[in-house]
Protein backbone atom coordinates (compact mmCIF):
# COMPACT_ATOMS: atom_id res chain seq x y z
CA UNK A 1 0.00 0.00 0.00
CA UNK A 2 2.93 2.34 0.62
CA UNK A 3 4.06 1.76 -2.96
CA UNK A 4 0.55 2.52 -4.20
CA UNK A 5 0.66 5.79 -2.28
CA UNK A 6 3.78 6.78 -4.22
CA UNK A 7 2.20 5.74 -7.52
CA UNK A 8 -0.94 7.73 -6.77
CA UNK A 9 1.27 10.73 -6.01
CA UNK A 10 3.36 10.58 -9.16
CA UNK A 11 1.06 9.24 -11.89
CA UNK A 12 -1.78 11.74 -11.45
CA UNK A 13 0.78 14.55 -11.59
CA UNK A 14 1.86 13.32 -15.02
CA UNK A 15 -1.75 12.93 -16.12
CA UNK A 16 -2.67 16.41 -14.89
CA UNK A 17 0.25 17.93 -16.78
CA UNK A 18 -1.20 16.42 -19.95
CA UNK A 19 -4.85 17.25 -19.42
CA UNK A 20 -4.92 20.41 -17.29
CA UNK A 21 -6.28 23.47 -19.16
CA UNK A 22 -3.64 25.00 -21.40
CA UNK A 23 -5.43 28.27 -21.99
CA UNK A 24 -4.95 30.96 -19.38
CA UNK A 25 -8.30 30.79 -17.68
CA UNK A 26 -8.67 34.30 -16.33
CA UNK A 27 -6.68 37.50 -16.17
CA UNK A 28 -3.53 38.51 -14.31
CA UNK A 29 -4.34 39.74 -10.80
CA UNK A 30 -2.29 41.50 -8.15
CA UNK A 31 -2.67 43.20 -4.81
CA UNK A 32 -0.45 44.46 -2.01
CA UNK A 33 -0.07 42.99 1.46
CA UNK A 34 1.57 45.16 4.10
CA UNK A 35 4.35 43.23 5.83
CA UNK A 36 5.48 44.46 9.28
CA UNK A 37 9.15 44.16 8.26
CA UNK A 38 9.29 44.85 4.52
CA UNK A 39 6.31 47.14 4.06
CA UNK A 40 4.40 46.64 0.81
CA UNK A 41 4.75 43.16 -0.73
CA UNK A 42 3.07 42.47 -4.05
CA UNK A 43 1.02 39.31 -4.51
CA UNK A 44 0.02 37.97 -7.91
CA UNK A 45 -2.37 35.40 -9.25
CA UNK A 46 -4.98 34.67 -11.89
CA UNK A 47 -8.61 35.81 -11.50
CA UNK A 48 -11.42 34.30 -13.57
CA UNK A 49 -14.95 35.68 -13.32
CA UNK A 50 -17.70 33.95 -15.33
CA UNK A 51 -20.58 36.17 -16.31
CA UNK A 52 -23.09 36.45 -13.49
CA UNK A 53 -20.83 34.86 -10.86
CA UNK A 54 -21.94 35.66 -7.30
CA UNK A 55 -19.47 33.46 -5.42
CA UNK A 56 -15.70 33.11 -5.60
CA UNK A 57 -13.18 30.56 -4.41
CA UNK A 58 -9.55 31.41 -3.62
CA UNK A 59 -7.27 28.52 -4.58
CA UNK A 60 -3.98 28.12 -2.70
CA UNK A 61 -1.06 25.99 -3.92
CA UNK A 62 1.28 23.72 -2.01
CA UNK A 63 4.97 24.01 -1.15
CA UNK A 64 6.98 24.72 -4.28
CA UNK A 65 3.85 25.42 -6.33
CA UNK A 66 2.29 28.59 -7.71
CA UNK A 67 -0.88 29.95 -9.29
CA UNK A 68 0.04 27.97 -12.41
CA UNK A 69 0.21 24.58 -10.65
CA UNK A 70 -1.74 21.99 -12.59
CA UNK A 71 -4.11 21.11 -9.74
CA UNK A 72 -5.06 24.79 -9.35
CA UNK A 73 -5.78 25.13 -13.06
CA UNK A 74 -8.03 22.06 -12.91
CA UNK A 75 -9.82 23.42 -9.84
CA UNK A 76 -10.31 26.80 -11.53
CA UNK A 77 -11.81 25.09 -14.58
CA UNK A 78 -14.16 23.13 -12.32
CA UNK A 79 -15.23 26.36 -10.61
CA UNK A 80 -15.89 27.98 -13.99
CA UNK A 81 -18.13 25.10 -15.02
CA UNK A 82 -20.30 25.74 -11.96
CA UNK A 83 -20.46 29.48 -12.62
CA UNK A 84 -18.17 30.30 -9.70
CA UNK A 85 -15.34 32.82 -9.92
CA UNK A 86 -11.86 31.71 -8.90
CA UNK A 87 -8.64 33.38 -7.80
CA UNK A 88 -5.53 31.24 -8.18
CA UNK A 89 -3.24 32.86 -5.64
CA UNK A 90 0.55 32.70 -5.66
CA UNK A 91 1.82 33.00 -2.11
CA UNK A 92 4.48 35.68 -1.80
CA UNK A 93 7.50 34.86 -3.96
CA UNK A 94 5.97 31.79 -5.58
CA UNK A 95 5.63 33.70 -8.84
CA UNK A 96 9.44 34.03 -9.05
CA UNK A 97 9.38 37.84 -8.97
CA UNK A 98 11.50 38.00 -5.82
CA UNK A 99 9.14 39.99 -3.59
CA UNK A 100 9.62 37.69 -0.58
CA UNK A 101 9.15 34.06 0.46
CA UNK A 102 6.35 32.41 2.42
CA UNK A 103 5.98 29.85 5.19
CA UNK A 104 3.32 27.36 6.29
CA UNK A 105 1.71 29.58 8.90
CA UNK A 106 1.62 32.90 7.05
CA UNK A 107 -2.04 33.83 6.74
CA UNK A 108 -1.45 37.48 5.79
CA UNK A 109 -1.41 36.72 2.04
CA UNK A 110 -4.77 34.96 2.23
CA UNK A 111 -6.27 37.74 4.32
CA UNK A 112 -5.11 40.34 1.81
CA UNK A 113 -6.55 38.35 -1.10
CA UNK A 114 -9.93 37.93 0.62
CA UNK A 115 -10.08 41.68 1.31
CA UNK A 116 -8.98 42.82 -2.15
CA UNK A 117 -11.34 45.06 -4.08
CA UNK A 118 -11.61 42.54 -6.94
CA UNK A 119 -13.45 40.12 -4.65
CA UNK A 120 -15.68 42.75 -3.03
CA UNK A 121 -18.44 42.14 -5.58
CA UNK A 122 -19.06 38.54 -4.49
CA UNK A 123 -21.66 37.59 -1.90
CA UNK A 124 -19.80 34.53 -0.61
CA UNK A 125 -16.11 33.60 -0.57
CA UNK A 126 -14.47 30.21 -0.10
CA UNK A 127 -10.92 28.94 0.35
CA UNK A 128 -9.55 25.72 -1.10
CA UNK A 129 -5.95 24.94 -0.18
CA UNK A 130 -3.71 22.10 -1.26
CA UNK A 131 -0.91 20.61 0.88
CA UNK A 132 0.94 23.54 2.51
CA UNK A 133 -1.76 25.81 1.09
CA UNK A 134 -4.24 23.67 2.98
CA UNK A 135 -2.32 24.24 6.19
CA UNK A 136 -2.37 28.00 5.68
CA UNK A 137 -6.08 27.78 4.90
CA UNK A 138 -6.81 25.82 8.08
CA UNK A 139 -4.77 28.24 10.15
CA UNK A 140 -6.69 31.23 8.80
CA UNK A 141 -9.99 29.45 9.48
CA UNK A 142 -8.92 28.85 13.09
CA UNK A 143 -7.32 32.18 13.94
CA UNK A 144 -8.82 35.01 11.88
CA UNK A 145 -12.25 36.58 11.47
CA UNK A 146 -13.23 36.93 7.82
CA UNK A 147 -16.91 37.93 7.74
CA UNK A 148 -17.50 37.03 4.08
CA UNK A 149 -15.65 33.70 4.23
CA UNK A 150 -18.39 31.07 4.16
CA UNK A 151 -16.41 27.80 4.19
CA UNK A 152 -12.96 26.34 3.55
CA UNK A 153 -11.46 23.06 2.36
CA UNK A 154 -7.97 21.61 2.73
CA UNK A 155 -6.59 18.74 0.65
CA UNK A 156 -3.65 16.63 1.92
CA UNK A 157 -2.74 19.33 4.41
CA UNK A 158 -0.08 18.79 7.07
CA UNK A 159 -1.19 19.73 10.57
CA UNK A 160 1.99 18.85 12.50
CA UNK A 161 4.88 20.69 10.85
CA UNK A 162 7.57 19.11 13.01
CA UNK A 163 6.54 15.49 12.43
CA UNK A 164 5.95 16.05 8.73
CA UNK A 165 9.35 17.70 8.30
CA UNK A 166 11.08 14.88 10.20
CA UNK A 167 9.53 12.23 7.99
CA UNK A 168 10.37 14.01 4.75
CA UNK A 169 13.95 14.46 5.96
CA UNK A 170 14.53 10.97 7.34
CA UNK A 171 12.66 8.49 5.19
CA UNK A 172 14.57 7.28 2.17
CA UNK A 173 11.38 6.95 0.15
CA UNK A 174 10.67 10.65 0.70
CA UNK A 175 14.02 11.78 -0.71
CA UNK A 176 12.72 12.53 -4.25
CA UNK A 177 9.98 14.75 -2.83
CA UNK A 178 12.42 16.56 -0.55
CA UNK A 179 14.80 17.23 -3.45
CA UNK A 180 11.94 18.53 -5.58
CA UNK A 181 10.58 20.83 -2.86
CA UNK A 182 13.94 22.26 -1.90
CA UNK A 183 14.92 22.92 -5.49
CA UNK A 184 11.74 24.96 -6.02
CA UNK A 185 12.25 26.88 -2.78
CA UNK A 186 15.85 27.69 -3.66
CA UNK A 187 14.72 29.31 -6.91
CA UNK A 188 12.41 31.57 -4.91
CA UNK A 189 15.20 32.44 -2.47
CA UNK A 190 17.63 33.29 -5.27
CA UNK A 191 15.06 35.63 -6.83
CA UNK A 192 14.62 37.41 -3.50
CA UNK A 193 18.39 37.63 -2.99
CA UNK A 194 18.71 39.39 -6.35
CA UNK A 195 16.52 42.22 -5.03
CA UNK A 196 17.34 42.66 -1.34
CA UNK A 197 19.40 41.44 1.58
CA UNK A 198 18.67 37.88 2.72
CA UNK A 199 19.69 35.99 5.89
CA UNK A 200 22.39 33.89 4.19
CA UNK A 201 24.31 33.88 0.90
CA UNK A 202 22.63 32.06 -1.95
CA UNK A 203 25.64 29.75 -2.20
CA UNK A 204 25.06 28.51 1.36
CA UNK A 205 21.33 28.03 0.88
CA UNK A 206 21.96 26.06 -2.30
CA UNK A 207 23.74 23.46 -0.14
CA UNK A 208 20.70 22.81 2.08
CA UNK A 209 19.62 19.17 1.90
CA UNK A 210 16.96 18.95 4.64
CA UNK A 211 13.65 20.71 5.21
CA UNK A 212 14.65 21.28 8.85
CA UNK A 213 17.74 23.19 7.68
CA UNK A 214 15.65 25.28 5.30
CA UNK A 215 13.35 26.25 8.14
CA UNK A 216 16.30 26.94 10.46
CA UNK A 217 18.36 29.02 8.03
CA UNK A 218 15.74 30.66 5.83
CA UNK A 219 12.28 30.78 7.42
CA UNK A 220 13.23 31.36 11.06
CA UNK A 221 15.45 34.46 10.66
CA UNK A 222 13.11 36.11 8.16
CA UNK A 223 10.02 35.73 10.35
CA UNK A 224 11.47 36.05 13.83
CA UNK A 225 11.31 32.45 15.00
CA UNK A 226 13.92 31.04 17.36
CA UNK A 227 14.85 28.28 14.92
CA UNK A 228 12.84 25.60 13.14
CA UNK A 229 11.45 23.98 16.29
CA UNK A 230 10.02 27.28 17.47
CA UNK A 231 8.49 27.82 14.03
CA UNK A 232 6.89 24.37 14.06
CA UNK A 233 5.54 24.79 17.58
CA UNK A 234 4.05 28.22 17.00
CA UNK A 235 2.64 27.69 13.51
CA UNK A 236 1.36 24.08 13.39
CA UNK A 237 -2.41 24.12 13.03
CA UNK A 238 -3.09 20.76 14.71
CA UNK A 239 -3.59 22.23 18.20
CA UNK A 240 -5.92 24.88 16.75
CA UNK A 241 -8.42 22.65 14.94
CA UNK A 242 -10.86 22.98 17.82
CA UNK A 243 -10.97 26.73 17.18
CA UNK A 244 -12.25 26.60 13.58
CA UNK A 245 -14.57 29.54 12.94
CA UNK A 246 -16.18 28.46 9.65
CA UNK A 247 -17.33 25.11 8.20
CA UNK A 248 -14.20 23.24 7.18
CA UNK A 249 -13.58 20.16 5.04
CA UNK A 250 -10.34 18.20 5.45
CA UNK A 251 -9.45 15.52 2.89
CA UNK A 252 -6.48 13.24 3.60
CA UNK A 253 -5.24 9.95 2.18
CA UNK A 254 -4.23 6.94 4.25
CA UNK A 255 -1.10 6.32 2.17
CA UNK A 256 0.13 9.86 1.53
CA UNK A 257 3.96 9.63 1.29
CA UNK A 258 4.49 13.35 1.98
CA UNK A 259 1.91 13.97 4.71
CA UNK A 260 1.58 10.52 6.32
CA UNK A 261 -1.66 9.65 8.09
CA UNK A 262 0.31 9.13 11.31
CA UNK A 263 1.06 12.87 11.40
CA UNK A 264 -2.58 13.89 10.92
CA UNK A 265 -4.75 11.33 12.72
CA UNK A 266 -3.58 12.12 16.28
CA UNK A 267 -5.00 15.63 15.96
CA UNK A 268 -8.43 14.39 14.89
CA UNK A 269 -9.34 12.47 18.03
CA UNK A 270 -12.03 14.96 18.97
CA UNK A 271 -13.35 16.50 15.77
CA UNK A 272 -15.08 19.84 16.35
CA UNK A 273 -18.56 20.43 14.95
CA UNK A 274 -17.22 22.79 12.30
CA UNK A 275 -14.89 20.16 10.83
CA UNK A 276 -15.79 17.46 8.30
CA UNK A 277 -13.02 14.89 7.74
CA UNK A 278 -12.73 12.48 4.84
CA UNK A 279 -10.02 9.82 4.57
CA UNK A 280 -9.33 8.30 1.14
CA UNK A 281 -7.90 4.81 1.02
CA UNK A 282 -6.93 4.81 -2.67
CA UNK A 283 -4.75 7.82 -3.35
CA UNK A 284 -1.47 9.60 -2.68
CA UNK A 285 -0.39 13.19 -2.15
CA UNK A 286 -2.75 15.32 -4.26
CA UNK A 287 -3.40 12.28 -6.44
CA UNK A 288 -6.71 10.41 -6.51
CA UNK A 289 -8.74 8.08 -8.75
CA UNK A 290 -11.01 9.84 -11.22
CA UNK A 291 -14.04 8.11 -9.70
CA UNK A 292 -13.18 8.84 -6.07
CA UNK A 293 -16.28 9.29 -3.89
CA UNK A 294 -15.79 11.64 -0.97
CA UNK A 295 -19.01 10.48 0.65
CA UNK A 296 -20.37 13.99 1.04
CA UNK A 297 -23.89 13.02 -0.05
CA UNK A 298 -24.50 16.18 -2.05
CA UNK A 299 -26.39 16.34 -5.31
CA UNK A 300 -25.41 18.49 -8.24
CA UNK A 301 -22.11 19.96 -9.37
CA UNK A 302 -20.72 16.82 -11.05
CA UNK A 303 -18.78 13.91 -9.63
CA UNK A 304 -15.18 14.90 -10.20
CA UNK A 305 -12.96 15.33 -7.15
CA UNK A 306 -12.95 19.11 -7.51
CA UNK A 307 -16.69 19.36 -8.15
CA UNK A 308 -17.49 17.39 -5.02
CA UNK A 309 -15.44 19.82 -2.93
CA UNK A 310 -16.90 22.92 -4.59
CA UNK A 311 -20.44 21.59 -4.13
CA UNK A 312 -19.75 20.98 -0.44
CA UNK A 313 -18.43 24.53 -0.04
CA UNK A 314 -21.47 26.04 -1.71
CA UNK A 315 -23.87 24.13 0.55
CA UNK A 316 -22.36 25.65 3.70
Amino acid sequence: MALRGHLWTLMPRLQRSLRSPRVRLGEAWSCVVVDPVLGDVRLTGVLHVPEGAREAVVLVHGLGGSADSDYLRIAAAAAARTGMASLRLSLRGADGLGEDYYHAGLIDDLTAALRCSDLARFERLYLLGYSLGGHVTLRLAATADSPRLAAVAAVCAPVDLRRTSEIIDRRLAAAPYRIYLLSALKVIYAAVAARRAVPHPVELVQKIRRMRDWDDLVVAPRYGFDGALDYYARMSVGPLLGDLRVPTLMISTLHDPMVPAETVAPWLGRVPEALTVRWIDEGGHLGFPDDVDLGLALAGGGRSFENQILTWLRHK
